[in-house]
């Protein structure tokens, strides 16, 4: 197993005011949404974070199980308790945090909508965002970000195609700590700054490689197909169809075609 995350470098690098603050570090535990959950039941801070070094049952968007080796990758959910109307913006602020931190170290991420962060095509980064409301507000939402650092893809041939590493680009290990720290502050930077005006929006659609490209939309038995044209303000993904029609597709998975 690689060295253990050291949690005190992680705290000495936040400049945030709440998240991160409460850090919950595990190091091993079937997921940290299931942890992340149970705090958040009991009334735990905005801005709790969950980490952990090993996930036994980590899982992605849509039921997908998520490769969690141990000791190599970043795999954290953060407690948040949006206002219901602005409850989207985590969807855009998650992504763009991501990337933002993997720019600090020379990487240039594309984002792929709704939630991937892509590098060389390649997938680097999963989010997965599940909600707990109340009547009509945010009982809370758990931001589950899962980030391959160290981890060697290549020798997991399952995902060696369709999946990258922060080691696999730059050719050397990083530093989880200082990917982490840096996430978690652009994350709450980008977090504030969303609930104020639209220069995140439009941060998280200039980096969004969907955008100008042939795409098909599945969500259940609801399939789209066509151009992928915009996003609207809400973050929706605007797909001109074949007949000229716009769809507007609020979720779903997208494969990205030439």
């Amino acid at each position: 197993m690689a060295d253990l995350l050291d949690r005190a470098l992680v705290e000495r690098r936040l400049r945030t005011r709440y998240l991160g603050r409460n850090l919950l570090y595990l190091d091993t535990t079937s997921s940290t949404q299931d942890v992340a959950r149970a705090e958040a039941e009991r009334g735990g801070p905005v801005g709790t974070a969950v980490l952990a070094e090993e996930q036994t049952a980590g899982r992605g968007r849509l039921g997908r199980a998520w490769v969690s080796p141990a000791g190599k990758n970043i795999y954290v959910t953060l407690v948040m308790r949006p206002p219901a109307p602005k409850l989207r913006v985590l969807s855009i602020v998650s992504p763009l945090a991501i990337a933002e931190a993997l720019e600090g170290i020379g990487l240039a991420p594309r984002l792929k909508w709704p939630n991937d962060v892509l590098v060389g095509g390649r997938k680097i980064a999963g989010i997965l965002i599940e909600t707990e409301l109340s009547g009509d507000a945010v009982k809370y939402a758990l931001v589950g970000i899962g980030l391959n650092v160290n981890f060697d893809v290549e020798a997991t041939p399952e995902i060696a195609d369709i999946a990258t590493s922060v080691r696999r680009e730059l050719g050397r290990d990083a530093s989880r700590e200082e990917l982490l720290a840096a996430l978690l502050n652009a994350f709450e930077a980008r977090y504030e700054q969303a609930l104020e005006g639209d220069a995140v929006f439009q941060a998280w659609r200039s980096r969004l490689e969907t955008l100008g490209r042939r795409v098909r939309a599945t969500l259940g038995e609801r399939v789209e197909e066509g151009v992928a044209e915009d996003v609207d303000a809400e973050g929706n993904l605007l797909v001109r169809r074949d007949d000229g029609s716009l769809a507007v597709v609020e979720a779903g998975d997208v494969t990205l075609s030439a």
